[in-house]
């Protein structure tokens, strides 16, 4: 079975260096925040070109704090999209607030951002874009919106460490960008973690109590908080993948290019679009067609692992019923999750399956 990703040989390239690593965790005994963790956030922030970062204890933690420091909560709106991961207008909901879903571009699946401003009411309060699969959202027309009307915007940059919009790194777009070291994302840890990054020193001084309990000296608490720390381990594992990423995200973008060149010439079946402004690292490399379950099912007959990234949109689910959308309320990114699948892409695919993959979708539309 060709895999979406493997995450066995990428351990295997890799692995002197993180045992190396586990090890001297280990024998310093600080297994919570420490100087890992501060490592992390230093070289984090110089990649990125920040002033801070924050490390929390995962990707969805760090939408959360980012909001709950700007005193986002009940009565507020933030604005995002409905194409998206659950965490993303889960932490919306999680702080009180309530998410109000824009629908997207259907050639990128991006959020539209012809639809943000009509969305704006007295109560809303931020925009969180989502850098959905890698690639950035139009950052420029989403901040000139969120200026005219003073709102905070929140990059949803789990999915795209390393992706760039205009020579600038996703993270350094806003007032603050969120990442995930979930496993499967480009930049990932052996569980769960994640990252907050912002030019703001007093926003990130605030993260930084928020994540301990609302504690800024140990054993006294000015303000409720949450445990979320990144943990030692991950920061270390994360390290070491720190200095390969550049690399991982170039194999990444040559195997997307090629499979768009061979994709643009396959009836029934488009890639979602990379603009010209900006860098997609690939988190996953999406593709859509009518005939996706019919396709899906030949390449699997083939021996090639594909998901579908996602399936029911975000103001469909059961767990945002209390918002009252219906089916149509957002026909594009309706419509986008009727015809998107993933297939394979990862830094150790070869190029011999990614042939096998490309012969296996031109005999699928044949069929």
């Amino acid at each position: 079975m060709i895999e979406l990703l493997n995450l066995q040989k990428q351990y295997a390239t890799i692995e002197g260096e993180l045992i190396d690593s586990f090890t001297n965790v280990l024998k310093s005994g600080q297994y919570i925040l420490g100087p890992y963790v501060q490592q992390l956030e230093l070289e984090i922030a110089k990649k990125i070109g920040v002033k801070e970062a924050i490390g929390v204890a995962s990707g969805t933690d760090a939408l959360i704090l980012t909001l709950s420091a700007y005193n986002i909560g009940a009565g507020d709106e933030v604005i995002t999209t409905p194409f998206t991961f659950i965490a993303t207008a889960e932490a919306i909901a999680q702080v009180g607030a309530t998410p109000i879903f824009v629908d997207i571009d259907p050639t990128t699946g991006l959020i539209d951002v012809s639809k943000i401003e009509q969305a704006i009411t007295e109560r809303t309060k931020a925009i969180i874009p989502v850098h959905i699969f890698g690639q950035p959202a139009d950052m420029d027309e989403i901040n000139h919106i969120a200026t005219t009307h003073n709102l905070v915007v929140i990059e949803d940059a789990c999915q795209a460490f390393g992706a760039t919009y205009v020579n600038k790194y996703a993270g350094n777009l806003a007032n603050a960008g969120c990442f995930s070291f979930f496993p499967t994302k480009n930049l990932g840890g052996i569980g769960d973690g994640g990252i907050i990054t912002t030019n703001d020193q007093a926003l990130a001084k605030k993260i930084r109590v928020l994540r301990v309990h609302g504690s800024a000296k140990k054993y006294f608490h000015d303000e409720l908080g949450f445990n979320s720390r990144l943990d030692a381990v991950q920061a270390a594992i994360i390290l070491v993948s720190l200095q390969h990423i550049d690399s991982w995200n170039k194999t990444r973008r040559d195997l997307a290019s090629n499979y768009i060149e061979a994709i643009d010439k396959i009836e029934q079946i488009d890639a979602i679009i990379e603009k010209e402004d900006r860098k997609h690292v690939y988190h996953l490399f999406s593709i859509r067609s009518k005939q996706r379950n019919h396709i899906m099912q030949f390449l699997a007959e083939s021996g090639i692992r594909t998901a579908v990234y996602y399936p029911c949109c975000l103001h469909l689910q059961p767990a945002f019923k209390y918002l009252g959308h219906q089916v149509g309320h957002f026909p594009n990114a309706e419509q986008l999750s009727n015809e998107i699948f993933s297939i394979p892409l990862h830094p150790f695919l070869t190029t011999k399956e990614q042939n096998v993959i490309l012969h296996a979708l031109r005999k699928s539309v044949k069929k």
